[in-house]
């Protein structure tokens, strides 16, 4: 049976449905949403051809007409220009205040189409239907959206949360054996910021994991939905705890950037940012080697990297000098103190972030 979650935000609060086959579960979902209008549904050139009729056939049943723009897939189509065209081709199919959009694929299709329905109109609903890890576990939940600028992440953006998400794990089928083990990075992110249990989860059953077996799969999703879930909870729009959940990610994101979105999948990037992590706080005195040690065996285990020998330090730092969580010129790292517990430090030097930033090229 599926799981139910809810992220609680008042009269904006909306359900995470978890299971095999929640997506037979869209047309009651979209006559549960007060938008009358036709429905757009964005996606792009790896998820459509397997998914997008099924959506449209289930779009139908609800009642309603539908237009559907796809782009193609990867993080080079994060850009304004496609944001563009979305609105573009949703103008002219007809789409209007009263109209919804759907977002069906991952990370990439999520931030985008939930920034399309942030901006549309000023602002129309969006459901989304998340088809890889690192979407069901981390960019499906929460609101955030948005595009990238060729000097950062995600720096041009809104808060919009959806109206629904629909985790169908039967959609991780078809999902490639990279793209699988990066989305393992957000979980394993989960677990190192708040669970413990979580992260032996991933530790133990890494084997199993990787040859597919979904029922201990089920479980980590769900667990890292509830800990996302939580967070936005108590603090939506990042101004304090939300910030946790980037763990990883201020490196991460530079490492992306200075690699032009081409060299590293997201979860990828992020796995090299808890490593860059890990080396700073134990610099620090914060963690021991031996966290160091179990955080990268954990990551090795799922074919995730750990350092990268050709790192441009410098130009990662200034890269992450204009990451957007940076405040009047001080950036948030997110660092851990143990297994299951982090915090927020703002003081930390330049020159410990090039310390870390040269452990993550590895032993010379």
């Amino acid at each position: 049976m599926p799981t139910t979650l809810t992220v609680p935000l008042g009269d904006r609060a909306y359900p995470i449905h978890i299971g095999e086959g929640v997506l037979d579960l869209l047309p009651e979902v979209l006559r549960q949403i007060p938008a009358k209008g036709t429905v757009g549904v964005v996606t792009d050139s790896q998820v459509g051809p397997l998914y997008a009729a099924r959506v449209l056939e289930l779009v139908h049943q609800a009642g309603k007409k539908c237009v559907m723009f796809s782009f193609p897939a990867g993080e080079e189509s994060k850009r304004l220009d496609q944001m563009e065209a979305i609105c573009g081709a949703f103008l002219e199919g007809g789409l209007d205040r009263a109209s919804l959009i759907i977002a069906l694929g991952g990370g990439v299709v999520g931030d985008m189409a939930g920034f399309a329905a942030g901006v549309f109109m000023r602002g129309i609903p969006f459901i989304q239907i998340p088809t890889t890890i690192v979407s069901q576990v981390d960019s499906s939940v929460g609101g955030k959206t948005g595009v990238n600028h060729a000097l950062g992440k995600n720096t041009i953006g809104v808060f919009h949360q959806p109206k629904a998400v629909l985790i169908d794990l039967v959609l991780l089928r078809t999902l490639p054996d990279r793209e699988l083990r990066a989305g393992i990075a957000e979980i394993i992110k989960h677990g190192v910021i708040a669970d413990a249990d979580l992260f032996a989860h991933m530790e133990t059953n890494a084997a199993a994991i990787q040859d597919r077996n979904w029922s201990l799969l089920e479980y980590p999703i769900q667990r890292s939905c509830e800990i996302k879930a939580a967070v936005v909870a108590e603090d939506e729009t990042e101004q304090g705890l939300r910030a946790i959940l980037n763990y990883g990610h201020t490196f991460g994101h530079a490492i992306e950037a200075v690699t032009h979105y081409t060299k590293y999948l997201h979860g990828e990037a992020v796995a090299l940012g808890m490593g860059a992590a890990g080396y700073l706080a134990c610099d620090l005195g914060m963690v021991d080697e031996a966290f160091v040690r179990r955080q990268n065996a954990c990551c090795t285990a799922y074919g995730l990297p750990v350092s990268w020998r050709e790192v441009p330090v410098e130009e990662t730092i200034l890269a992450m000098k204009k990451d957007k969580k940076v405040r009047a010129g001080t950036l948030k790292f997110v660092l851990p103190e143990a297994v299951g517990r982090v915090i927020l430090r703002t003081d930390i030097t330049e020159e410990q972030v090039r310390g870390a930033l040269e452990a993550l090229r590895g032993p010379a």
